[in-house]
């Protein structure tokens, strides 16, 4: 399975497609405003991707903490995804009111980690990292 073999890749992926959602979501809004003047709703199919996104996300983050070898990945990793599935939650249940910027920011520290993991403590192999960073 590919998320077993490259999990770095997959969250960076996902969390990339995920940045393009969020960015993506304000002109959708526009566009459907030029249709239906009086209802300013996304499609179902729309809203329910934030929930594939975090699934992927979490699936990514998970695995990606098991094969790392450098230690403050880990809790960055997590870190930025509870900042994320936070976001999402709070958005959907309308608790407090937010911009709809400060997605980005987990947005992209998830797909800094999972690149940074990629590239310097993805230890699937023998050949451990032996940067300590």
């Amino acid at each position: 399975m590919y998320l077993t073999k490259k999990p770095d890749t997959l969250g960076a992926l996902a969390s990339s497609l995920c940045l393009v959602h969020c960015a993506a979501t304000p002109f959708l809004f526009l566009a459907q405003t030029g249709s239906v003047l009086s209802h300013m709703t996304m499609p179902s199919w729309w809203k329910f991707l934030d929930f594939i996104f975090l699934a992927i996300s979490f699936l990514a983050v998970y695995r990606s903490t098991q094969t790392t070898k450098i230690n403050w990945v880990k809790p960055a990793l997590w870190l930025s995804y509870a900042f994320l599935f936070i976001i999402v939650i709070n958005e959907k249940l309308e608790l407090i009111p937010l911009p709809e910027t400060v997605i980005y920011i987990p947005t992209l520290a998830l797909i800094a980690f999972h690149l940074y993991n990629k590239k310097y403590c993805n230890c699937t192999t023998n050949e451990c990292c032996t940067n300590e960073g």
